[in-house]
């Protein structure tokens, strides 16, 4: 009797060790909306906790680098994953190429901007002393593409005063949703999220460098390897379409 119980105890282990596992997923604002989709039509067919972490890529990596328990790392642009695997607290082994993503310039949905971006009078007078919300340009991934893509178009000298620097994209994106500024540069997929604004310009991709969401495990334990298998898979990525990103070319 005692060795059918031990057996059976045995059988429940793996079942027990799933229900109790927590998984912990740092990644960009800008994923926000989709991951956590993922994280629900993965929770349709698994006992798992998923635990979002979400801010901006530069945060996450310096909370990651100070020993923050992230089992999974989805940073907006290549940057801050590099440099965690300088510091060799990432492998580079353990990192893959997730999503894509563009820029666009965003205005409030009963707005009508009619700018010409490479005009650096053009922009003076649509901004109308007002500030251009866009994520910190030193720091946030959104910010660094945006001032990329206001370098290549000649018109950073002009509107680099006039910024409303925020501490991640969505941060960014409410600045314009409040009405606080008349113009913002966020990603695609942000603005198609929101009912508040519209966008006014989609910036061509060789304005910038590309925008790409690389993913890193940094837990190889079978619950997180089975997930981060799901993120890779063709349901995920139908996800992310549903988002607006594409995949990384």
């Amino acid at each position: 009797m005692k060795k059918l119980i031990c057996f059976l105890f045995s059988l429940c282990l793996p079942f027990l060790a799933n229900a109790s596992s927590t998984i912990n997923i740092y990644a960009a604002s800008s994923m926000t909306d989709a991951v956590n989709s993922i994280i629900n039509a993965y929770n349709h067919d698994h006992n798992v906790k998923i635990v979002p972490v979400f801010a901006a890529s530069s945060s996450l990596a310096r909370q990651i680098e100070n020993g923050a328990p992230a089992d999974i790392f989805i940073s907006a642009d290549k940057k801050w994953v590099s440099y965690l695997a300088e510091k060799d607290v990432i492998k580079r082994s353990d990192i893959s190429m997730f999503a894509a993503n563009s820029l666009v310039l965003i205005e409030p949905s009963d707005s009508s901007v009619k700018l010409n971006v490479t005009n650096k009078v053009s922009w003076a007078n649509e901004l109308k002393g007002q500030r251009l919300s866009v994520g910190d340009t030193n720091s946030v991934p959104a910010g660094i593409y945006a001032k990329q893509t206001l370098e290549s178009l000649g018109v950073w000298e002009t509107v680099k005063s006039r910024l409303a620097p925020a501490a991640n994209v969505r941060a960014a994106l409410a600045l314009v949703e409040l009405g606080e500024a008349p113009l913002g540069i966020v990603y695609k997929t942000d603005a198609l999220m929101s009912k508040k604004v519209k966008i006014a310009t989609e910036f061509q991709a060789k304005l910038h460098t590309p925008i790409i969401y690389p993913l890193v495990q940094m837990n190889q334990d079978k619950v997180v390897s089975n997930f981060v298998s799901y993120l890779k898979s063709s349901q995920a990525t139908e996800i992310l379409k549903q988002y607006g990103f594409s995949q990384p070319k």
